[in-house]
């Protein structure tokens, strides 16, 4: 099982920790890459105009400032440095042990400055969004396309693939065919009416992501035991589960809230 997350726009700041050590996030194969994307990043948050380029408003000044020290920042690992809705419903800093290496086995967080961590990457706070044009990089989603295809094309072959993701981070790394991909989707019901929710998605996600990093049975190998384990949330965080056909290469396997 290979569960995909986007990053949280929301991140904690580490306190202390280590200096950032590119040498050592794992996937070691997009460090070029992320060698490439930290300069052009410190460059350009360096620039009066860094908010309108990296598309954030003026109030979030100090965290792109942030950006033009991020390989002197301190670190700790992404689990901690991630604290958005998702993450905070995946609760991925109070796992057991157990649950703890199934994580960092299983979960990658495709991101626009690493390309993909795990939980356990020493990562410091940035801001910067996958789809971002950055200059001298160009868009961020093409940058990563090949270098994220080399590095988890082979982790994901013949793999389940829980894919969490948004759009714009799902547009730099497409699961290959051999894998069984489900995309997953969160609907609310309001008087028999359903309607697509991003609030509500980003937490169920998290939801989702933390049962199947939790349960006691072994994790799902495709998509009809993912919608199966999904299916014991019934009753408590969902109000149903529906797994749709195959469709660009993925299946949806859709989450119903109130």
């Amino acid at each position: 099982m290979l569960v995909l997350l986007p990053p949280s726009e929301g991140k904690t700041s580490p306190a202390r920790g280590p200096a950032l050590d590119l040498d050592a996030l794992s996937s070691p194969g997009l460090t070029p890459v992320r060698e490439k994307v930290l300069d052009a990043l410190a460059e350009v948050s360096a620039r009066p105009d860094a908010a309108a380029v990296l598309g954030v408003g003026a109030s979030l000044a100090d965290e792109v400032a942030r950006n033009t020290t991020l390989r002197d920042a301190p670190t700790a690992p992404a689990r901690r440095v991630y604290t958005g809705v998702l993450y905070g419903a995946a609760g991925l800093h109070s796992l057991t042990p157990a649950a703890r290496r199934r994580a960092h086995e299983s979960v990658r967080v495709v991101s626009g400055l690493w390309g993909a961590v795990t939980p356990e990457d020493p990562i410091p706070a940035y801001r910067l969004s996958m789809g971002t044009d950055l200059p001298g990089i160009g868009p961020l989603a093409s940058a990563w396309r090949g270098p994220l295809g080399v590095e988890l094309d082979a982790r994901a072959d013949g793999e389940l693939v829980v894919d969490c993701r948004s759009a714009a981070y799902l547009a730099a790394w497409h699961p290959p065919r051999s894998a069984d991909w489900v995309a997953v989707r969160v609907l609310r019901e309001v008087d028999g009416v359903r309607s697509v929710v991003s609030h509500h998605a980003k937490h169920t996600r998290g939801v989702l992501t933390r049962h199947l990093l939790t349960r006691r049975a072994r994790p799902p190998r495709d998509a009809e035991g993912l919608a199966a384990a999904a299916a014991e949330l019934v009753g408590d965080a969902l109000l149903a589960v529906e797994l749709g056909p195959p469709a660009r290469g993925a299946r949806t396997l859709s989450l119903v809230v109130a």
